[in-house]
């Protein structure tokens, strides 16, 4: 038991040189310092903590300080994040050490919160003056830079001067008006059958559906771009600035295709018990004769986004999908016991093919298709 005792008081030794591991070692010295001051207010004699937070006040100082100098002689906008980072950085330090009385006995902590408003300030003033060039530039790219500098102006500094007007006004340069024409059909689905239903329904999905989503997700984020059918537009008296053609093709709905095969079934089953009451089994077979009636739909449909006045092709993509159905349905011979629960549902089927009707075919297919196109139009105009 003797030999115990002091081995405990090694382990205990040990695990609190590990708890303060040499704080100057550390790579993170702003950590380090959190960590030595938060170990000093728990222990005000702790040996480790009393010796490193001087040294690590210093070195920190040092190097935000330092790379601070650096970053001025920059010219990267940017550079003024890293500024007032590093800023906030020796503020972070000065903080720690002035709440806590045993640390502010061992440095004399410097406020930089002055400096952190400063580097605030000039960051606002320069991102605001970069933001009025490109909006005297004009044209929709620049309104989206300057839109983006004056909110930057306003994060530094809240209410700097007239930045949210000016944003209000970037952003009214930026927006444009965008007409989805109704879905063009060059479908063998258009030119079949199934006649002009899929028509009227591609354009209700499609163009209608699109208008009213887009201006609300556009409500909801925010992007500079507002959406009219040709007809709301002609109404309107507005002048589009892109359009959004739609272009289904290759819609092939086939009808559906018979296959007819057959399948064994088989089980084993207690026929009876013999003179001892010991259960008796059998095997029973039956066949199946099944016919499956299936087809595949596909879809594909062109989106091409274009600025009316250049010509320019903003986007182009083409997005294909397919719909798969089937249903069985059949009769056995042999030995019903040999039939499972499936079986028995392929069987009780009777024939009663429920083919979906054209229209339901259509909405599974566009189903798949429309969010694909929804997307492709909101990143078109996104800033």
């Amino acid at each position: 038991m003797k030999r115990i005792i002091p081995l405990v008081f090694l382990v205990a030794i040990l695990a609190s040189c590990g708890s303060t591991k040499n704080y100057l070692e550390r790579s993170d010295q702003d950590k380090a310092l959190q960590d030595a001051v938060k170990r000093l207010n728990k222990n005000a004699s702790d040996e480790n903590a009393l010796k490193a937070i001087p040294i690590l006040y210093a070195d920190i100082q040092q190097n935000h300080l330092a790379k601070i100098k650096s970053y001025r002689t920059g010219k990267d906008l940017t550079r003024w994040d890293k500024i007032i980072n590093e800023y906030e950085g020796l503020q972070n330090a000065y903080t720690a050490v002035i709440n806590s009385t045993p640390a502010f006995k061992l440095v004399n902590a410097q406020n930089f919160s002055t400096n952190i408003l400063e580097a605030k300030q000039e960051g606002a003033d320069q991102y605001y003056q970069l933001a009025q060039t490109f909006l005297d530039n004009g044209g929709r790219d620049n309104a989206k830079k300057a839109y983006t500098y004056f909110k930057k102006s306003d994060k530094y500094i809240p209410g700097f001067k007239d930045a949210k007007v000016k944003m209000d006004q970037a952003f009214e340069n930026a927006v444009v008006n965008v007409i989805i024409n109704p879905v063009e059909d060059n479908s063998f689905f258009f030119n079949s059958g199934w006649g002009n239903t899929g028509y009227n329904y591609s354009n209700e999905y499609f163009q209608q559906t699109l208008i009213r989503d887009l201006q609300n997700t556009g409500s909801a984020n925010r992007y500079a771009a507002r959406f009219y059918t040709d007809w709301e537009a002609r109404r309107e008296n507005i002048h589009p600035d892109w359009v959004v053609d739609l272009r289904l093709r290759d819609m092939d709905i086939p009808y559906p295709v018979n296959y007819t095969y057959r399948r064994n079934a088989s089980a084993r089953i207690q026929a009876g018990s013999d003179t001892s009451g010991h259960p008796i089994y059998q095997t029973v077979y039956a066949t199946i004769n099944i016919t499956r009636m299936s087809f595949t739909a596909r879809a594909n449909m062109e989106v091409s986004i274009n600025d009316i006045a250049t010509g320019r092709n903003i986007s182009f993509r083409n997005f294909r999908e397919d719909y798969r159905w089937q249903q069985e349905a059949g009769n056995y011979s042999g030995d019903s016991r040999a039939l499972n629960a499936n079986d028995w549902s392929i069987i009780n089927n009777n024939n009663n093919y429920n083919t979906p009707r054209k229209e339901d075919i259509l909405g599974e297919l566009y189903r798949k298709i429309y969010p694909q196109v929804k997307n492709n139009i909101s990143y078109a105009v996104d800033w």
